[in-house]
């Protein structure tokens, strides 16, 4: 870099380093003493267990040797900030307003534009995949497709998801999809905050909050395309563009659009797929086995977002996604069929304003409004055994209306308060399993509809309600060695009540080298128009002597749902060894009640006219606690004037327990008890940059109890370890181009992700063998 003398190293310096069990300070010199203010790097790198990945890198290492001696008269503008400018980077998820890291108590990550082109975080679910204390399953759940655990939190409904501060996911609480859908074009940078942050965003911040912060224009015209294609029929592309103009406006907008058929499974893991007779569950056979179709499973999603600035004070924002899986995504031959033409497709609208403004010089404030909505279209529908393998058509609607102020002032040098006030209003229609597509221009009472195989009128539940919110928060600086944190939000929902979530925490700057953190949170996760209203099933025709219909397979509605009620305490130790290195390490106890669980229900007559066989419903009856461990590090280096790296890592650990109201403490589901995650970022010059990255995941618990009389062990899928590497030649086509190949399951693994809660579905879900994208990006 320009006036910093490459540090004198050699190629295996970093990986000594790597497989050492010395410390690291040995071969890293002691940094001068950090000035206050300075932050905890975004993302730290621990003391990995993999001889196998350092030999990863050991191999690319010595490749270089002899391009080493190449031109070195450029400057390697590939090149990431340092530790030190990462540290500095301010934050605005951690308090809702610019800080520093080491002024809040949470234990944030942040990566940087650069940091995501490199690592080919190309949408959300690549970049929670390689976090610490997060497990994730591919391609395992029939609506939501991705299934994760976020420090011993399942599914993202517990993840608060955001974009430049406003909620992109389910606009009334519940599961959505993230994955491709969530490409990050837009992104200048992603703050990840771990544990509750419900003081300051209300329902659903249990397991932590994401925010994808994106940038306006910052001077004249500039823009990207990119296209890329790959086997099983990948295809993608993406582009960003913005024009700055006069008195501060500036326009940004940008989309992406993909596309993949997927591997055929059934030809790569041909055990799991068998031709079988698929066959109701009355024992009728409606495809037998030599007429069975192939195995499909293609994806497909398409993004907008458009950003207007007009000055500094007025911001308005749209952004669009859409997802399209199959239904039968996790499911068995036996019990679903394999049909392109029965998709799970999810568009969620978002749009927002902000005015921001200055009262004085010490006060300050911003008005925000937004209104989102999410629909499953019409079309989508379930060819299982669930409907008879007969259509089984889905519709699903919710929409927020959101307005909150929110004041920010300073008292003095030291205080600062933060206070808002706010109205939500939500609506929210489930429609499941109807004989026919649900038509959107009609009430749900209109729709006219009879419960298959009967001469029953189908009931379609909709709901509307509202939440009043008000918090505030203080944050003091009582010397330069102490800082502390403490605020209160207060909801008052329609439905459900009141609810109180306090958040305090200590910040304590021991040494210059040495930041501790420790805090208390509470959170709350409303429960969700799926979880209180939906009503699925299905009829076989038959009756009872009295002449009742009988239905199997039932969840009937319970509209008297309880928010489920977390709190975590959580203790972070970041250790800056010096100037090119960064451990952390963040411990957390997690316990959450009123944990909404599927139970028996004895509303046999939910229906008129039907007798329902065993039938389930959503209550409050579970418990889950849980303790765990993640230990990161990272550490930038220079082997010469033209090499350089960046390496990063994790290791986690968490053991837990789940109470589902039957009194007894199961193991957490759809956790490894430890995984490791290792990556390293290899550059020459600004030509090329080499990524490949490891993952070593531990055998991981699903979804099914081994044996209900024998707790509290659930079947276990094997763990694996699987590779990606990522290849980047830049400066390319006038110096504005870059070809990127991207390789996923490098040795071509069989592996499979956890899944399955019942009999019917894979316990181990086969995973995607090896696949590749080569794409073109043209920078403008």
């Amino acid at each position: 870099m320009p006036g910093h003398e490459a540090p004198k190293t050699t190629c295996f310096q970093p990986l000594r380093w790597l497989i050492s069990s010395d410390s690291m300070t040995r071969l890293i010199p002691k940094k001068p003493r950090a000035a206050l203010g300075a932050t905890a790097t975004d993302t730290t790198m621990c003391h990995p267990p993999f001889r196998a990945s350092a030999l990863m890198l050991a191999c690319l290492c010595g490749a270089s040797a002899a391009l080493a001696q190449a031109d070195l008269s450029d400057v390697d503008k590939l090149a990431p900030m340092s530790l030190a400018e990462l540290m500095n980077i301010p934050v605005v998820t951690a308090s809702r307003q610019l800080e520093s890291r080491d002024q809040s108590p949470a234990h944030i990550l942040v990566f940087t534009r650069e940091q995501i082109r490199e690592r080919r975080y190309r949408n959300l679910a690549d970049l929670l995949e390689d976090l610490p204390g997060v497990d994730f399953m591919r391609g395992t759940k029939s609506s939501a497709y991705n299934n994760f655990t976020f420090q011993g939190f399942s599914g993202p409904n517990k993840l608060l998801v955001l974009m430049d501060g406003i909620r992109v996911g389910n606009p009334a609480g519940g599961n959505f999809p993230i994955a491709e859908n969530f490409a990050l074009y837009a992104a200048k940078q992603v703050e990840v905050l771990f544990g509750p942050a419900a003081a300051l965003y209300g329902a659903d911040a249990v397991a932590g909050v994401v925010n994808i912060v994106t940038d306006h224009a910052d001077a004249g015209q500039m823009g990207w395309v990119s296209a890329g294609a790959g086997p099983f029929g990948t295809r993608e592309g993406s582009f960003m563009a913005s024009m700055k103009g006069e008195n501060g406006f500036s326009l940004t907008a940008g989309g992406h659009s993909q596309r993949s058929d997927r591997a055929p499974l059934n030809q790569y893991y041909p055990n799991d797929f068998p031709a079988k007779n698929a066959t109701t569950l009355g024992g009728a056979v409606v495809v037998p086995a030599a007429n069975r179709e192939s195995y499909t499973g293609g994806i497909s999603s398409q993004s907008f977002f458009a950003r207007l600035d007009t000055g500094k004070d007025w911001v308005f924002g749209a952004y669009r996604n859409v997802f399209r899986s199959l239904t039968s995504t996790g499911d068995k031959p036996e019990t679903a069929l394999y049909l392109d033409n029965a998709p799970w497709l999810t568009q969620t609208d978002t749009v927002y304003a902000k005015y921001r403004f200055n009262l004085n010089s010490d006060l300050s404030g911003e008005l925000v409004a937004d209104y989102s909505l999410q629909t499953v279209d019409p079309t989508s529908k379930y060819v299982n055994i669930y409907t008879n393998f007969a259509n089984g058509f889905e519709y699903t609607r919710s929409e927020r209306l959101s307005v909150e102020q929110n004041l920010n002032w300073r008292l003095d040098n030291r205080h600062r308060v933060q206070a808002g006030v706010g109205v939500q209003k939500f609506k929210a229609i489930e429609a499941h399993t109807l004989p026919s597509p649900y038509d959107a221009s009609k009430s749900p009472g209109g729709q006219g509809m009879v419960y298959g195989n009967t001469s029953l009128p189908l009931n379609i539940y909709d709901a509307a309600y509202h939440n009043l919110s008000g918090y505030a928060q203080v944050q003091s600086d009582w010397s330069e060695a102490w800082s502390t944190t403490a605020g209160l939000r207060l909801d008052r929902h329609s439905a459900y009540g009141s609810s109180a979530n306090p958040r305090m925490g200590v910040v304590w700057r021991a040494h210059p080298d040495h930041l501790l953190k420790a805090s208390y949170a509470a959170a709350f996760r409303a429960p969700s128009p799926d979880e209180s209203l939906s009503s699925f099933g299905s009829f076989d025709g038959s009756k009872t002597a009295s002449g009742l219909y009988r239905g199997t397979g039932f969840r009937v509605p319970n509209f008297d749902l309880a928010p489920e009620k977390s709190k975590t305490i959580s203790a972070t130790w970041d250790w800056r060894l010096s100037r090119d290195a960064n451990v952390q390490a963040h411990a957390y106890h997690s316990r959450i009640r009123n944990l909404i669980v599927t139970l028996p229900s004895t509303d046999v007559n939910a229906i008129p006219g039907a007798l329902l066989i065993s039938p389930e419903s959503k209550g409050n009856a579970g418990e889950q606690r849980q303790t765990g461990l993640d230990v990161m590090g990272r550490y930038q280096f220079r082997v010469n004037r033209a090499w350089s790296g960046d390496l990063w890592a994790s290791g986690s650990w968490i053991n837990g327990r789940l109470n589902e109201g039957d009194g007894i403490n199961w193991d957490l589901p759809f956790v490894a008890q430890q995984q490791y995650k290792l990556g390293a970022t290899l550059r020459y010059l600004d030509a090329v940059s080499i990524t490949p990255q490891l993952l070593w995941v531990g055998d991981t618990t699903n979804g099914r109890k081994k044996d209900r009389n024998a707790p509290p062990d659930r079947l276990v899928t094997p763990g694996y370890t699987v590779a990606n590497l990522h290849i980047g030649w830049h400066k390319l086509v006038d110096g504005r181009g870059t070809v990127w190949l991207d390789v996923y399951n490098l040795f071509d693994r069989r592996y499979y992700a956890a899944h399955g809660a019942g009999s019917r579905t894979f316990f181990n879900m086969p995973q995607q063998p090896r696949s590749w994208l080569l794409s073109f990006e043209y920078r403008f």
